[in-house]
């Protein structure tokens, strides 16, 4: 039997709204999804700031599902939001949902994900105020690079990010493990987890037993 689904769309921007960037993607992805899964029902977007809780078109959706029995579908799981408020307000819906881009993932997986990405965002907002209020104690003067010359900034700039992603993804990785591990997920089950949800390890590759057990070491 094929299944019903309701497509909820979100762009942070009126520009984005209007050109249709990110949006043809999301569509592209939930259409690529519902192939012989179902059909898509009708679509709902919200154009504004993933911050914010207030989504009219999503409460529509999740109106609409309620009416039909149908299953709200989002192409990307951080089109939800990054505030915990939001993942739990969709729990109590009492909707069905599913992530084109992580099709395993669950309430308990979502809650988790939308915690460290919050808590996250906090830290990396606090760390940076305090940095430059440090910095500007000192005396220094921010945001001056005139004696680098071009090609040691491109150089500087992709070293930091490459760094930083890798890192974060480490870190992001071993939180979610290690809260499965609270819920009493096994070490097979949580590098399945992780492995389904995207993550990665510091070098790109899949998720083993001994890898998670080495992450998770790092949050005791």
């Amino acid at each position: 039997m094929r299944e019903a689904f309701v497509a909820y769309y979100r762009v942070s921007t009126q520009k984005q709204g209007r050109s249709g960037l990110g949006l043809e993607a999301q569509k592209q992805a939930v259409e690529n999804f519902v192939t012989s899964r179902g059909e898509v029902l009708t679509s709902f977007t919200d154009i504004e700031s993933g911050k914010k809780n207030e989504r009219p078109q999503l409460q529509a959706a999740i109106a609409h599902c309620k009416s039909n029995g149908a299953t709200l579908l989002i192409a990307k799981l951080d089109r939800l939001t990054r505030n915990v408020a939001f993942v739990f307000t969709l729990r109590d819906s009492g909707v069905n949902f599913v992530c084109c881009d992580m099709p395993e993932a669950n309430t308990l997986t979502i809650g988790i994900l939308a915690t460290m990405a919050q808590h996250e965002r906090e830290l990396i907002a606090d760390r940076t105020k305090k940095a430059l209020a440090e910095k500007k104690k000192r005396g220094f003067t921010l945001g001056t690079a005139a004696n680098l010359t071009e090609q040691a900034k491109r150089k500087g700039t992709l070293h930091t990010q490459l760094n930083a992603q890798a890192d974060q993804n480490n870190r992001r990785a071993g939180a979610f493990a290690k809260k499965l591990r609270d819920f009493g997920y096994s070490w097979a089950e949580i590098a399945r987890q992780l492995n389904a949800n995207g993550f990665t390890t510091r070098r790109g590759g899949s998720f083993q037993i001994v890898q998670v057990q080495r992450v998770v070491k790092l949050f005791k």
